[in-house]
């Protein structure tokens, strides 16, 4: 019976691969925006935003020129905002109300707004037990994504999406997003993997960051360094502007009328994507493989010769990319990665992991010109974000089931701003068009098909 329902489903494949196939030159007849980008790649414009800034181009005398990476929250630029809290305070907090709330807070409003989020740090009675506990899952994307659900039939308000409570209902969820995400990873880890189980309730005296790794080690420690480069790691994640695929796939499902729930389980289900969320897995992978392929970091010529493999797809994954580098938008650099690397380096130093640094800041230093050269253009390539995080996550003892829900984490806090601004600023659901290329029909009896 397997074996047949096998077979029917091969044979189905083969129909739909026939069926659903498109002519490339079909695109262009029809104008099509594949990708909602046009023929440069940039995105198409379809709506307007205050929470961020996004750009790697500047337009100079009506000619649109490559610039240094442009990340601005709510205005204000990610390096005047990393150097504002960098060795005085942890930034989570601070930001996530710029964010949210679209200013900057005064001392009495980030207590007030820290008292507030202190008092969120807890999931209901039995939550943990009764749902995280007792459907451990591998994917730990899935189980959070479930969990969020689960929690709409605890909220007696759970439809209401006036403002006021979809505020109340997005600060909880970015609260206890670092208990769903270190839970399920430890039940995954327990009910799967055999491991044992632990489970530390957060301090409400700790910043996201600290009791982030807290609620993650079996002996609750980490260091002052330790917590500050987490702390970064989730402010430089936090935001990327409405057209990243599960900040778009929010605002989609917010303009349906749907509720905070649901929106987030969309956004999550975006993001679990490896195209979109899972970056640093791959770029993870990539490096296992070189240093087997390359033994010394600094041998550059060595170096540049597998990574002209991996480009002529004879290496690593077979696809032809140096997974790291090269942005959607940012060209000349990725500012999240620009202020990421001196923490970077000074948490290698601190891990006895320099030998490990070299190998990404010579793939840094010669990808580009490679990548330029193999692509015939002229367009700069710089690493982004995804090229670091995921080597800083493994010095932080950090598991790799976990980096895609950290991203979460972080992104959940831009997911509700832009919810709450699609709300208030738009009241049409989002509703793009298909050209339909299949000719017409006549019906065929059954009997005669």
């Amino acid at each position: 019976m397997k074996k047949e329902y096998e077979k029917f489903i091969e044979s189905k494949r083969h129909m739909c691969e026939e069926n659903d196939a498109f002519e490339p030159a079909d695109y262009s007849k029809y104008d099509v925006k594949k990708g909602l980008r046009d023929v440069q790649g940039n995105g198409v414009i379809v709506g307007l935003t205050e929470v961020s800034q996004v750009d790697g181009t500047i337009v100079v005398d009506g000619v649109k020129t490559e610039c240094e990476g442009i990340l601005r929250y709510r205005g204000y630029s990610i390096e005047e905002l990393t150097q504002g809290f960098l060795n005085k305070r942890f930034g989570f907090e601070e930001i996530s109300y710029l964010i949210m709330f679209g200013k900057l807070p005064n001392k009495k409003e980030l207590e007030e707004y820290m008292g507030i989020l202190n008092q969120n740090r807890k999931l209901p009675k039995t939550f943990t037990r009764d749902v995280i506990m007792k459907a451990a899952n591998k994917d730990v994307m899935n189980a959070i994504s479930r969990e969020v659900l689960f929690l709409a039939s605890y909220d007696d308000d759970a439809l209401d999406n006036s403002i006021d409570n979809v505020l109340r209902q997005c600060l909880y969820l970015i609260t206890v997003f670092p208990m769903l995400t270190v839970y399920s990873y430890h039940a995954y880890n327990h009910y799967i993997n055999g491991q044992s189980m632990y489970i530390h309730n957060p301090d409400p005296h700790l910043s996201t960051a600290e009791n982030f790794l807290r609620m993650l080690r079996p002996d609750k420690k980490y260091t002052e360094l330790e917590a500050t480069v987490l702390d970064l790691a989730l402010v430089l994640h936090m935001e990327h502007g409405g057209g990243n695929n599960s900040t778009f796939t929010t605002r989609v499902t917010t303009s349906t009328g749907s509720d905070t729930y649901s929106v987030i389980a969309a956004a999550m289900s975006s993001l679990k994507g490896p195209k979109h969320g899972g970056a640093n897995l791959k770029v993870m992978d990539m490096m296992t493989d070189i240093k087997k392929h390359v033994k010394d970091p600094d041998d550059i010529d060595a170096l540049t010769d597998y990574l002209n493999k991996i480009l002529d797809k004879k290496a690593f994954d077979g696809s032809g990319l140096i997974y790291g580098m090269g942005h959607a938008i940012y060209t000349k650099s990725d500012p999240r990665a620009s202020v990421f690397k001196s923490f970077v380096a000074e948490l290698a130093k601190d891990k006895g992991c320099e030998k490990d640094l070299k190998y990404y800041t010579n793939i840094e230093r010669i990808a580009p010109a490679l990548i330029m050269a193999h692509k015939h253009n002229n367009k700069s390539v710089c690493a982004n974000v995804d090229f670091y995080s995921g080597f800083v996550y493994e010095m932080l003892d950090i598991p790799k089931e976990v980096y895609t829900p950290l991203f979460a984490t972080a992104r959940i806090v831009g997911w509700s701003a832009h919810r709450v601004e699609e709300l208030i600023s738009s009241n049409k659901i989002v509703r793009p068009a298909y050209v339909n290329v299949h000719e017409p029909l006549d019906y065929v009896p059954l009997e005669k098909r």
